[in-house]
């Protein structure tokens, strides 16, 4: 079916656009956590992490089947490392975010998400011993404290008490796992980027199945009600697939370093939405975590090492 004038016109303007497409990737992004708390007790965890990553594959594998073929021998050498990337990246972050959304918060959860930067830095030096200043050093320190005022409440007593949130630790762990996957992104093998994330949903697929039969063993299982099939459509088109998209090409446009900066947006459009759909309240700690945390991403963004 042809596409109208109208709309390729549409469509040009909106791929030529950088600014617009990584606002919208974020905001897609930040939606994501709200949307998680929305599912609990609609549909398991597991299935909508199994189910998003089933309808992305079939959606990628048509868009991207043709350059999945002609890269395959680029490709087939790297099977363990696509494996390992969408277990890692994909499969583990969602479904720890998903579990986590029964304890904590939607703010929480997107607080928490704002320190990924910090942890990618802290990665790079361990691993690859990336040069860090000074101010990023301590705007590594900062944006942790603001992780640590999020999962303390405002008060480090709980911390001495040892009463954390549940939810907050599994976010936090689920974070470091995306830092991870991120980090070792610079080992990718050299395809286009829509090929090699279509490389990487069969794995995130295959992966799914081992929190679904970790549900299925503790009776924590269940198939999604007519909300929660909602809820996984949503997440399956907008956060899964067109965020990829669009964040892809606004790298294209003005570069990785450039576009990153826009991921600082993601605790704002998080917690406006958790507010707006939610009815979350915004507490004193939590302004302070956000002041902290971006605070610390700014210190660190303002001289990176040549």
């Amino acid at each position: 079916m042809s596409v109208p004038p109208a709309d390729q016109s549409l469509l040009t303007r909106l791929f030529a656009n950088p600014y617009l497409l990584l606002v919208l990737t974020v905001a897609m992004w930040g939606g994501h956590s709200v949307v998680s708390r929305m599912a609990v007790g609609e549909i398991s965890p597991a299935s909508l992490t199994l189910l998003r990553w089933l309808i992305v594959a079939g959606i990628m594998f048509s868009l991207a089947g043709r350059g999945l073929r002609e890269h395959w021998p680029v490709l087939k050498p790297r099977i363990p490392y696509l494996a390992m990337m969408g277990a890692l990246g994909y499969t583990s972050y969602n479904i720890l975010l998903y579990w986590s959304a029964y304890t904590t918060t939607a703010i929480n959860i997107n607080i928490i998400n704002a320190a990924m930067p910090a942890m990618i830095l802290i990665g790079a030096l361990v691993f690859y011993r990336q040069p860090v200043t000074r101010l990023q050093w301590v705007g590594m320190v900062v944006s942790m404290a603001g992780v640590v005022w999020t999962a303390a409440k405002g008060d480090l007593q709980h911390l001495l008490e040892l009463t954390v949130n549940r939810g907050d630790i599994l976010i936090l762990i689920a974070v470091i796992f995306y830092s991870g996957y991120s980090l070792l992104l610079r080992h990718r093998p050299l395809v286009p980027s829509l090929v090699f994330f279509a490389a990487l949903t069969p794995a995130a697929l295959l992966s799914s199945f081992f929190p679904l039969a970790y549900e299925i063993a503790m009776g924590e299982f269940f198939w999604p009600t007519t909300k929660g099939w909602m809820l996984l459509i949503y997440v399956a088109i907008f956060p899964s697939l067109l965020s990829q998209i669009f964040y892809m090409r606004g790298v294209e446009l003005i570069g990785a370093g450039r576009a990153g900066l826009f991921t600082n947006l993601m605790p704002l459009f998080g917690a406006s939405f958790a507010m707006l759909i939610l009815g979350e309240q915004l507490a004193l700690y939590h302004v302070v975590a956000l002041v902290l945390v971006l605070g610390g991403i700014l210190l660190a963004e303002l001289k990176r090492p040549a």
